[in-house]
């Protein structure tokens, strides 16, 4: 102490002051090593033995990485990338874990097996190294329960605590900027006592700004009765599944920011009962329905992914599904006007592509068709998407296109319609880029794979992108439903899995000349 005094006074500096900040400086260092010694204390006295996994470049933890013992005894890393170990017979001794999770890997032995042996100290904990094979990092679960249950256990920071949660597992989001937050919705949503707890849609409110490396804490809707239980967004008497797409915001005639969506009401997968537009009411807290569509034409309203885009003529949402097919102008009469819409289509008269309002567009499939059969030429096409590395095309089931600014281009994540050929039916995530929001889109670039498991629904949330539009977010559901897979891991299956892609990484280049 003597030094520093000495040090105040040499440089004419207020002592008093001086000392009195170094004195609050001394005890928040002594407070921050007392707390470093606290956490390793609780880390020495919990019963687990922590693993934890981490990418071998980045250094960051793994999501989604499963360890299995010989026994089968399986272990799946959190969103930090660790597992609390804690199996009566196989503490305190060398245990072989079999390794494995999407997009990563780890070298076999001389035997074929991938794995790490281990020996399990309980307070003790261990690094296991993977290698990464997917361009796209995954950031780790968005939704459900234990996000970082693992992290928790072991006593360590954990940005999100949800070990306890009304939501299990959701189903197929949507999200928006909407009075100065983010508005999220998801589709079927699991809760504790029953699978399907809420068919009719959930919400949730963030703030604007998000770190999605850190989670992401969901403020959900509640249920206004019981605020326990979450709240049925767009409650209807009929029975059904109700999903929300193409959700949107506009100025009302009053001038006031408002959602739209279009609704569907379903039996099944396939056969849908109703449809139309909603708007959420702000004082009731739930969607009501605005206009109610014709179920034989099904192409005019909002649907997939809204993005809105300014043209000469004005400003238009066009909804990708998976492709920009439709667009409405961004008022809110027209986006409730089933007349106001159109579609692109391609005419065989003029072998020219039209925005129109009759008919509904061209698809993906059918430019796919008229080519095959010579109604089409390759030249005028838009949608024919293919592996940049094989040559074979990408029909997409679902995708997400937005405006990037690093890039100067329209760039799309989307998910492939496969088949057996493929590591996964309902789960292969491609990148591709285009001068215009109409194309064409020629080649695509796999980003992500998800062997024997399903992935749909992504979305880029735009929103999301940091600096400067290189790195983008984007997520979807990662469930086992279509993939023939009987055996989902603990705690992702049916939720919200979200990637970062880092738009800088030069396995990218190959789809056109680089801008950076």
């Amino acid at each position: 102490m003597d030094f520093f005094y000495s040090i105040a006074i040499t440089t004419n500096i207020d002592t008093s002051s001086f000392m009195k900040a170094l004195h609050h400086l001394l005890l928040l260092l002594c407070l921050l090593g007392f707390c470093q010694k606290l956490q390793a204390a609780n880390q020495k006295n919990t019963p687990y033995f922590g693993i934890h996994v981490v990418d071998e470049e980045t250094g960051r933890g793994v999501p989604l990485i499963e360890l299995r013992t010989v026994n089968d005894i399986r272990s799946v890393t959190d969103n930090a990338g660790w597992i609390a170990f804690l199996e009566p017979g196989l503490m305190e001794r060398e245990v072989f874990f079999y390794v494995s999770g999407p997009g990563y890997e780890k070298n076999k032995d001389g035997f074929g097996y991938v794995g790490v042996r281990l020996t399990t100290k309980a307070g003790e904990t261990t690094t296991v190294k993977i290698k990464r094979k997917n361009i796209a990092e995954r950031v780790g679960r968005l939704t459900g329960q234990g996000i970082y249950r693992d992290s928790e256990l072991l006593g360590l920071p954990c940005p999100v605590s949800n070990l306890s949660t009304e939501v299990m597992g959701q189903d197929s989001v949507q999200a928006t900027p909407y009075r100065g937050k983010i508005f999220w919705l998801w589709g079927d949503t699991n809760v504790p006592q029953y699978p399907l707890g809420n068919y009719q849609t959930t919400s949730a409110f963030t703030p604007l700004t998000l770190k999605p490396e850190d989670g992401i804490k969901f403020d959900y809707l509640t249920d206004l009765q019981n605020p326990s239980h979450i709240r049925h967004m767009l409650p209807l008497k009929e029975q059904g599944a109700v999903w929300l797409f193409g959700l949107l915001t506009v100025k009302d005639a009053k001038g006031d920011e408002t959602l739209l969506a279009h609704y569907g009401r379903h039996q099944g997968l396939a056969s849908m009962e109703e449809h139309g537009i909603v708007r959420f009411n702000d004082a009731s807290g739930v969607f009501e329905k605005v206009v109610s569509l014709d179920i034989k034409e099904k192409w005019r309203f909002p649907r997939g992914h809204a993005v809105k885009v300014k043209e000469e003529e004005g400003e238009f949402y066009y909804f990708a599904a998976p492709f920009f097919y439709t667009r409405v102008k961004a008022t809110y009469e027209d986006v409730i006007n089933p007349a106001s819409y159109q579609s692109l289509k391609y005419s065989d008269v003029t072998l020219q592509w039209h925005w129109q309002r009759g008919l509904a567009a061209t698809t993906q499939s059918d430019e796919m068709a008229l080519i095959s059969t010579g109604g089409m030429s390759p030249g005028p096409a838009r949608y024919s998407l293919k592996d940049v590395d094989t040559g074979k095309p990408v029909k997409l089931h679902t995708a997400s296109i937005q405006w990037n600014v690093w890039k100067n281009c329209w760039v799309l994540i989307g998910v492939q319609s496969g088949n057996k050929e493929d590591p996964s039916p309902l789960g292969e995530v491609w990148y591709a880029e285009a001068d215009k929001l109409q194309g064409p889109w020629s080649k695509a670039v796999k980003v992500a794979s998800h062997p024997r498991y399903s992935f749909y629904n992504t979305i880029h949330h735009g929103f999301l992108d940091s600096e400067d539009g290189k790195i983008i977010y984007f997520e979807g559901t990662y469930t086992l439903e279509f993939s023939g897979n009987p055996l989902a891991p603990a705690r992702y299956d049916y939720n919200q899995l979200m990637y970062r892609l880092d738009l800088s990484d030069k396995r990218l280049d190959v789809l056109r000349t680089p801008k950076h």
